[in-house]
């Protein structure tokens, strides 16, 4: 489990920062730790000059030599191992330090100063050393690798080698294309933006760049049939033009009225909140006959057939409110970190960048689509400004409200309200957000088993926004954790192979997060289905994407509603001891943990790598990267078959991007039913679950080759197969 020195803050600020590190200085320009420093770690300063002693102003004679106290072997070894749990120990920690030792409080307090001083210089040299080598690393690897794809013959013909038989070499020199194309497209949006024309470039980088041609042998010219991942004619994100100069006066206008209206939203009590129902999962409930007599103005009046979704949240997260604001300001990264509610993303406009070095004023036009992971539940599209501003008090706000009017066609299905969060500094690195979600949608197309979820506003409100936040936030604090204990065999406690395996795994959730929602940029196509449960198909020709194997891939998915509690369906599919009862795949071999990295307090955080021992010696040793994540609004539990080769290359520090993954999985959510509230989401006596199960497979590795129906016929009975076990299992697991 987690050692507190995974929530350290000075961890977080001293990795997540991109500027320089500064220390704190008096008015000598001496650094305040200085008058404490250490010599090696064994002494501390007995004689601290006074006030008058450090001033340069003073008059008299030179203040006389700092004196010196070396502690004991002793007392050295018993601070080492309480640091290693807790780096920084408070005020009655210290005093029972001391007395425990025979030191004074301060003497104690100094040591743990200069302790953490000299741990953070020495990552940072650490970190310097590696960064000066790793380009001429990269180039140098760069060119090896393209002499030998050059060189590579296919060893059966003699002839050249076709795609598929270099994978770890050819990654490499996808990736460099990737890169390539993504500079290709930032410029020719810059173009695009001076010449007044629409932006056709392709969305963030979160998504890794795709082909043109999704086309899929001759069923690219079949539509209806099997549907075409990336390739919908109604791409909201490709037909949204950069605001013109005419528009900014505007913009900004309603961008400084949005950041009024949303502090007091996040401020103000009843009656503008008033108590919600204590059946109800919302706390508060929006008194929308106050809201319209407190902001008269606002967007407009509402548009005929849709509905208004209004709720807040607040919760307390590991992380410095500086880094807080640049994640939400830098689209990738946002899109990262709520990957599981952000499909896809795109900054249009930069208006204002903010006052040198921070955000303070910073103004984006933007445009985003939201989701549930789930095929039934459409996405809601946005086109709406960013601002962001620190308030008087210290406090930071960022906004978001729609600009539907300026698009051509402002007949909108979804359009935001001013919406957003304030951020609190809070000591030790901490932070309070307090996050307000206020929409109005046209959510008819909902599928009827996942009503109740958005009606209840886990599926799109603050809840869901902060729980994400809060859990995101400690899984960073985890990769930035060192000094972890090496008691269990299986733990990471490499940092370099931590950073690389979680890495990798986080390019596979947001893979799999991208890929099973209702985006307007997937095709799903239906199969016919016996019972309630259609499986919905999709194709792709994985040319250019780095991220997974050339080939055809072809995606199903399906949810379903099962009478389980969402906690026990998720202990159930994260367990490796019980993956054989549902996992076709392993042919039920035995499934054994090799590598495990806990990512925040719950146990149930985690990633795993598996290795999979079948009775199949074709299949033996097959190894599974895994991560399981949960939070008060859902759970996944999302894994990919990873090359051993290329793992080994992760786990000794290596960089995971040459790793190509095909990630399947369950999004696990509860059913918004009210009862469902009572004791928390995921407790184990809350009602039941709505499951989304998906699989990605390469079903041709040659990029020319047709999809047979016997692929989909595959796939198809692949899911149902699962589907059924999972019931199974799990309702007797129910109903011992």
């Amino acid at each position: 489990m987690f050692q507190p020195s995974m929530f350290d803050s000075h961890h977080i600020l001293d990795h997540m920062t991109t500027s320089s590190t500064h220390k704190t200085s008096d008015s000598t320009g001496r650094l305040l730790e200085d008058d404490f420093e250490t010599k090696s770690g064994t002494e501390t300063t007995m004689d601290i000059p006074s006030g008058d002693e450090q001033d340069p102003n003073t008059t008299g004679p030179r203040p006389k030599r700092k004196r010196y106290h070396r502690h004991t072997q002793l007392q050295i070894q018993e601070m080492e191992a309480f640091f290693k749990e807790c780096p920084h120990p408070d005020d009655k920690q210290r005093k029972e330090l001391s007395r425990e030792l025979g030191l004074e409080p301060l003497q104690v307090k100094f040591w743990f100063q200069n302790k953490r001083t000299q741990m953070k210089a020495q990552h940072e040299r650490h970190e310097n050393s590696i960064l000066k080598s790793e380009n001429d690393k990269l180039r140098a690897e760069n060119n090896r690798y393209k002499e030998a794809l050059g060189n590579a013959t296919c060893p059966n013909c003699g002839g050249p080698a076709s795609i598929g038989e270099m994978s770890f070499d050819e990654q490499h020199l996808r990736i460099e294309n990737a890169r390539l194309r993504e500079e290709i497209d930032r410029i020719s949006s810059i173009a695009a933006k001076y010449v007044g024309k629409p932006l056709t470039s392709s969305f963030s980088s979160h998504v890794p760049s795709r082909s043109l041609d999704l086309g899929v042998g001759n069923f690219g010219t079949q539509p209806g049939f099997v549907g075409e991942m990336y390739g919908s004619s109604s791409d909201f994100l490709r037909t949204v033009s950069v605001p013109t100069e005419a528009d900014k006066p505007m913009i900004v206008e309603l961008a400084v009225a949005a950041m009024e209206e949303l502090i007091r939203m996040a401020q103000d009590g009843d009656p503008l909140w008033v108590p919600g129902d204590h059946n109800s999962i919302q706390k508060e409930i929006l008194n929308e006959d106050e809201y319209l007599r407190t902001f008269p103005r606002g967007i407009g009046p509402k548009i005929l057939g849709l509905k208004s979704e209004a709720s807040r949240e607040s919760e307390l997260v590991i992380m410095n409110h500086v880094n807080l604001v640049e994640i939400l300001m830098d689209v990738n990264q946002w899109s990262t970190i709520f990957c599981g509610v952000v499909s896809r993303a795109m900054t249009l406009d930069i208006l204002s960048t903010g006052v040198a070095g921070n955000y303070n004023g910073a103004l984006q036009v933007m445009t985003a689509e939201f989701q549930v992971p789930s095929p039934l539940v459409p996405t809601r599209e946005n086109y709406f400004v960013r601002y962001c501003k620190q308030q008087v008090d210290g406090t930071w706000a960022v906004v978001d409200v729609s600009l539907d009017n300026l698009r051509p066609s402002p007949i909108s299905r979804s359009r935001r309200r001013p919406s957003g969060c304030l951020i609190q500094e809070l000591p030790n690195g901490y932070s309070k957000v307090t996050w307000v979600e206020h929409v109005e949608v046209d959510d008819r197309a909902v599928h009827n088993i996942y009503r109740p979820l958005v009606n209840s506003g886990l599926a799109f409100g603050a809840k869901r926004w902060v729980a994400t936040l809060d859990r995101q936030c400690e899984r960073l604090a985890s990769s930035m954790a060192s000094n972890i204990p090496a008691g269990d065999l299986c733990v990471i406690t490499s940092t370099e192979g931590r950073k690389s395996m979680l890495k990798l795994a986080q390019r596979m959730v947001m893979s799999f997060c991208t890929g099973v929602g209702a985006s307007t940029a997937h095709a799903w196509t239906t199969l016919s289905a016996t019972g309630s449960d259609d499986v919905r198909v999709m194709t792709r020709k994985s040319m250019d994407d780095p991220g997974r194997p050339p080939g055809i891939v072809l995606s199903a998915a399906t949810s379903f509603w099962i009478p389980v509690p969402p906690k026990r369906v998720f202990d159930f599919l994260r367990d490796e001891n019980s993956r054989s009862e549902w996992d076709i795949l392993s042919n039920g071999g035995l499934v054994q943990e090799m590598a495990h990295i806990a990512n925040g307090r719950d146990p149930g955080n985690c990633v795993s790598l598996l290795r999979v021992n079948s009775a199949n010696s074709s299949q033996s040793n097959m190894l599974i990267l895994q991560e399981s994540c949960t939070d008060s609004t859902g759970s996944y539990v999302i894994y990919a078959p990873v090359d051993i080769v290329a793992m080994n290359v992760v786990l000794s520090g290596g960089d995971p991007d040459y790793v190509a993954l095909l990630p399947s999985g369950f999004a696990i959510l509860p059913d918004g039913a009210a009862g469902s509230a009572g004791g928390g989401i995921l407790d184990v006596g809350s009602g039941g679950s709505l499951l989304t199960v998906a699989f990605q497979i390469l079903v041709d590795s040659v990029p020319t080759a047709k999809l047979s129906l016997g692929s989909v016929a595959t796939v198809n009975n692949l899911i149902k197969c699962t589907v059924e076990r999972i019931r199974a299992a799990v309702t007797c697991d129910q109903n011992p």
